[in-house]
């Protein structure tokens, strides 16, 4: 599916990997290429994003709050889920390095092999929701009859799929997932 990636696609999954590296996160989310969208600093993606005030700093601070930044010991998905029932991960990390040191020397999970985002020490593995969006985005490319997968698409697979944490922190922020696909549509139809 990957060859169908646009250079700016593709520089957008591998922004979502370093996200996921850099916050500690085992697997990328859809939270993650939410801001591989935002690093992406053109196209009409990252213009809805930005004009619906989307920014990078506003994004993984949501995330921060929902999840936390972490070593991944379980799924961003898991870790939310556990704060839904009042159950804060990071706060139960520290108290397991108050009792057995530091959470960052306990094994690594096994590194993912092979393909073009594989190459990362355990963060480059996708998470299913993050999964989902890669799959949408190529039914939303091939839906709008366009021989190419773009920022836009994987926006549009996140809009489409909903439910993961990226859908949550648009629709938190007051938008409605419906009148961005709107925009990302009318922005398609602008730039054709």
């Amino acid at each position: 599916m990957f060859e169908r990636f646009t250079r700016t696609a593709r520089d957008v999954v591998r922004a979502a990997c370093d996200e996921a590296e850099s916050m500690r996160h085992r697997q990328v989310g859809t939270q993650h290429l939410l801001l591989g969208l935002l690093r992406e600093e053109n196209g009409v993606a990252y213009t809805v994003l930005r004009d619906a005030g989307m920014s990078r700093e506003r994004v993984r601070a949501e995330i921060e709050r929902l999840v936390g930044s972490r070593s991944g010991i379980l799924s961003d998905e898991d870790a939310a889920a556990l704060k839904t029932i009042g159950i804060d991960l990071d706060t139960v990390l520290s108290r397991i390095e108050e009792s057995f040191g530091p959470v960052s020397q306990l094994p690594a999970p096994p590194a993912s092999r092979g393909g073009l985002f594989g190459r990362r020490r355990g963060s480059g593995r996708f998470g299913p929701r993050a999964k989902k969006v890669l799959e949408l985005a190529l039914r939303e490319a091939i839906r709008l009859r366009h021989n190419y997968i773009g920022p836009e698409h994987i926006l549009l697979g996140i809009l489409r799929e909903g439910d993961g944490l990226a859908a949550k922190i648009l629709t938190e922020a007051g938008l409605t997932l419906d009148g961005l696909r709107r925009q990302v549509l009318a922005g398609l139809d602008k730039a054709a």
